[in-house]
């Protein structure tokens, strides 16, 4: 994922013919140009590695530390931004060392690269320096035609566009990527059949890509930021060279920007829901967007406090800072929906939550794209706010949204799916108002004895202290939260409630920032066996000197939950069939 570091131009943009660089995404800052001169690259948290032999014979097939995004930025080439901005500039010896690299990537990884999964990745990024780099060259030499010596910039270019045409990755943040380089080629280069096609492309992607309702298809939060940013780059980037990007594009950025308003915290960050780091949104002027990236000072208002997405999302808040300030609202997160694809987690069910200007509930994060025992595990369900059945195979499977109310001061959802053979998973939840706190209801129910845990993932600063089988305690700088596992159907035993953090095997109890900072977090464990199950949760935020009492009582079929959080009291009424509404 590549984030571009301002947000696109909300008005139209010249037609200048031209295609501009788009920078280097960063990359480049870890490979100084004193680096670059001795073939030296680096990435990530890892010490930079000499790659070359200092003079710009590089060896390729480098991974010294057998991580494939390491080895995927590599032959991206986005690590010669300092010496392709040098050269441009007028740097002669910047510009013949980063140009022999160069050179030396199209020698030794010739017409089709598909087999290297590295270089196949990192086509459009790499297309991208190409187009860099020969600008660079005519405003280094003060030159309006490419010189012979360089024609094989221009092969290079063609190369790549052929390549991209015979291996579009579709209506995914890869394939947008890959068709504004295309454009790209064919701008620079005046190659109008290249235009075309870029453009046939994008106008058939942007209807996949995000739905009308403003939900991309990629199933990350962090992603559909990303596609905000990456669609407005491919209109600036037709109207500059001469193409209409049409209306679709910019209904469907609208939209998003309005969904990704409803998935911005309290606290100011975007929820980590997906693969997705820690980040706060990037506002566009006058938009839903711009409104909560202020933090409500700027911007408009989303139009809605609640959202349901046909595509699986439920994101919800308690106001927009109407009657407390916007930090202290509360707001959470909901998934279910179609089975997990791209850069989905097998989240479904899962809560994040919150409240009193901290994260109560968190989802774990994106461990990266390393394939071992961390991204097995932050993708799993063991590492999301649900009931987990880790007796069972699960498997990824779709998640259907039976019913949803909403009101003034409630709200209730109830979800259905089945994640084993011969296992059936349901949750009702309720999230209150005033005050603020969430109910869930995880019934399961199997052909075959299981062990069933509701989990609840805290925040890394959390300490948890378990009272009793029914009350587990978190403390933290200058907060609190109530675990209660409240008896309903089932007498929890005296170990039903467990705690884990920093576990390696199996992995447990970690949170992700970035897919670089991994810390200890405390994971809160109800748990149940047999061959049915019903877990009665509440997760109750507090300031740090309230406390939280509950009553429960049976009038019929039905059963009633009063709870007191400090001095505030409210009921709550649990009906047979699991559904779950605040009546008091």
């Amino acid at each position: 994922m590549d984030t571009p570091a301002t947000p696109p131009p909300s008005t139209p943009v010249a037609n200048t013919g031209t295609y501009e660089c788009p920078g280097f995404s960063g990359i480049q800052s870890a490979v100084p140009l004193t680096m670059l001169l001795q073939d030296t690259f680096a990435w990530g948290d890892d010490p930079p590695h000499r790659v070359g032999n200092g003079k710009g014979d590089v060896d390729w097939r480098s991974n010294p530390y057998q991580k494939p995004s390491w080895y995927m930025w590599l032959h991206s080439l986005r690590w010669l931004g300092n010496g392709i901005q040098a050269g441009q500039r007028g740097d002669r010896t910047a510009l013949t060392h980063t140009l022999a690299i160069i050179r030396d990537w199209v020698q030794d990884n010739p017409y089709s690269w598909k087999s290297d999964i590295g270089a196949w990745e990192a086509t459009m990024h790499r297309t991208n320096v190409l187009l860099c780099t020969r600008r660079a060259v005519l405003q280094g030499l003060k030159v309006t035609t490419l010189p012979t010596q360089y024609a094989w910039l221009d092969k290079a270019l063609i190369d790549h566009a052929q390549f991209m045409i015979a291996n579009w990755s579709g209506p995914s943040n890869h394939g947008t990527d890959e068709s504004i380089a295309l454009f790209g080629v064919g701008c620079t280069l005046q190659r109008p059949e290249l235009k075309k096609l870029a453009v046939d492309r994008l106008t058939q992607a942007i209807t996949t890509a995000i739905d009308p309702q403003g939900s991309t298809n990629e199933q990350s939060v962090g992603y559909a930021m990303f596609n905000y940013l990456l669609w407005g780059r491919a209109t600036t980037t037709l109207q500059r060279c001469g193409a209409d990007p049409g209306k679709v594009i910019a209904q469907r950025r609208a939209a998003l920007s309005e969904w990704l308003a409803l998935a911005t915290k309290s606290t100011g960050e975007l929820q980590q829901v997906g693969d997705a780091v820690r980040q706060k949104p990037t506002g566009a002027a006058g938009t839903a967007l711009d409104y909560v990236a202020s933090l409500g000072k700027r911007g408009t208002k989303p139009g809605k406090r609640v959202a349901v997405f046909d595509a699986g999302y439920v994101f919800g808040r308690t106001g927009w800072g109407e009657t407390r300030s916007f930090g202290q609202e509360s707001t959470y997160s909901i998934r279910y929906g179609a089975a997990r694809t791209l850069h989905g987690h097998d989240d479904h069910m899962s809560i994040t939550y919150s409240s009193h200007g901290r994260d109560v509930l968190i989802d774990p994060g994106h461990s990266g794209y390393q394939l071992d025992k961390w991204q097995a595990w932050s993708k799993s369900q063991a590492a999301h706010n649900v009931m987990s059945i880790p007796s069972a195979e699960t498997t990824s499977v779709p998640t259907r949204l039976l019913r949803a109310s909403i009101a003034p001061t409630w709200e209730s959802y109830s979800l259905a799916d089945s994640p084993a053979p011969g296992v059936n998973r349901k949750r009702d939840v309720l999230v209150l108002k005033d005050p603020d706190l969430v109910v869930t209801l995880d019934r399961g129910q199997a052909t075959s004895n299981q062990r069933y845990e509701t989990l609840w993932h805290l925040a890394p600063d959390q300490q948890v202290t378990v009272q009793s089988p029914t009350t587990a305690v978190a403390n933290g700088n200058n907060s609190r939260t109530y675990l209660l596992q409240i008896p309903y159907r089932q007498q929890p035993a005296a170990n039903s409630i467990g705690v884990v953090q920093g576990q390696q095997d199996p992995v447990q109890g970690w949170y992700y920032s970035d897919i670089f900072h991994r810390q200890a977090a405390p994971v809160v464990t109800f748990a149940r066996a047999g061959s049915e199950a019903a877990i009665l949760s509440a997760i109750v935020p507090t300031a740090p000197t309230e406390t939280v009492s509950y009553q429960t009582r049976t009038v019929g079929n039905l059963f009633f939950v009063d709870l007191t959080v400090g001095t505030r009291k409210t009921t709550i009424r649990l009906q047979d069939d699991g559904r779950l509404t605040r009546i008091n």
